[in-house]
């Protein structure tokens, strides 16, 4: 079976484990050959060396997870470029009841809980 190769696309993704937290981010050659029977097919290549598609099936390598998020390339490397320069908190919006609660002198600190709060049926 001959092969043509038809063009070469590059693609860079970020990825990020929702099992583990692991971001990550690939660059990939992508491929598009026709085979003698006229059937497109796709070649995925990573650092020159032939992968599957990231797409189909991702797997983080830290945790070995298949439940990985898959974003536009950037995502992860702005997310760890503010971890290690992160820039002064900005003051947050608080809900009346939270600052009553929260003892003078003393900031309130978000979670997960608060800002599902408005959500909650009384």
């Amino acid at each position: 079976m001959s092969e043509i190769a038809a063009a070469t696309a590059h693609e860079a993704y970020a990825f990020a484990c929702m099992r583990c937290g692991h971001g990550w981010e690939q660059a990939y050659e992508i491929e598009h050959h026709v085979d003698g029977s006229n059937n497109a097919f796709v070649i995925y290549k990573a650092d020159g060396e032939r992968v599957p598609s990231p797409l189909s099936r991702p797997s983080c390598a830290n945790c070995g997870g298949h439940v990985v998020r898959i974003m536009r390339a950037g995502r992860v490397a702005t997310v760890q470029q503010l971890l290690r320069n992160p820039r002064p908190a900005r003051p947050a919006i608080q809900d009346d009841e939270a600052v009553a609660a929260a003892p003078a002198g003393t900031g309130h600190h978000w979670h997960l809980s608060d800002l599902l709060h408005p959500f909650h049926r009384r």
